[in-house]
């Protein structure tokens, strides 16, 4: 029985150290994403919050007009576009 065992513990070593020096060259090429990709889930998961409480979206924006009401045309608009945005991002 030794004789079968012995070819396979080797191969297994080997797997081992291979799948260890894979995830080492896959953190090094993904070590650059890594701000930017975080960046993303921070956005998303602020367009998901956004999308469970809508009301907290009207309230910013009227709390803006109340504040600033000749800016009040481009910030809609903006808000606008960046919610549909993020409509077309989450349907993905």
């Amino acid at each position: 029985m030794n004789g079968k065992l012995t070819p396979l513990a080797e191969r297994r070593e080997h797997l081992l150290a291979q799948a260890a020096a894979q995830r080492t060259a896959l953190a090094q090429h993904a070590a650059p994403w890594r701000a930017p990709l975080a960046l993303a889930d921070r956005g998303v998961e602020a367009l998901r919050t956004v999308r469970r409480h809508p009301g907290w979206l009207l309230a910013a924006v009227l709390l803006l007009v109340a504040l600033r009401p000749g800016r009040a045309g481009k910030l809609t608009r903006f808000a606008w576009v960046g919610w549909q945005v993020g409509r077309r991002v989450l349907r993905r």
